[in-house]
């Protein structure tokens, strides 16, 4: 098996020592994407801003990969405050259409950067072998 690691210039480069995305077969495996504007690097305001950022960062990611959100067969969201978790789903149904990807939603202490909100996702390119890489 080969792994592929995924870039995109219209996500936030990596905080730290990690991938945006890694490619293996026809799997990919995206990393959790923050509310940051990929051209100021800066953190967008408020839990709304956040998440739609974050879907757009996931989609840029998902994008480079060869793939579409709707190539996402999971997701997993960190909130800073389940009081949003409403606001989230609402955000997150304009972006998806169904069936929508299995998901778990998590409440954690904090975030990088004082983020609201963090999605990690997993893939599938459909009728891929693997064997091509993308990198945009």
């Amino acid at each position: 098996m080969t792994k592929k690691a995924i870039h995109s210039k219209h996500a936030p480069a990596a905080l730290g020592p990690y991938s945006q995305a890694i490619r293996a077969g026809s799997t990919v495996y995206l990393s959790g994407q923050l509310g940051l504007d990929a051209s100021t690097g800066n953190m967008v305001e408020g839990v709304e801003a956040q998440a739609h950022m974050v879907f757009r960062n996931l989609r840029a990611v998902a994008q480079a990969a060869g793939g579409e959100l709707d190539d996402i067969v999971k997701l997993t969201l960190l909130m800073a405050d389940l009081a949003d978790f409403t606001k989230v789903n609402e955000i997150m149904m304009t972006y998806f259409k169904p069936p929508y990807p299995a998901r778990a939603t998590y409440q954690v202490a904090a975030l990088p950067k004082a983020a609201r909100l963090e999605i990690e996702g997993i893939l599938v390119l459909a009728g891929t072998d693997g064997a091509a890489s993308v990198v945009a």
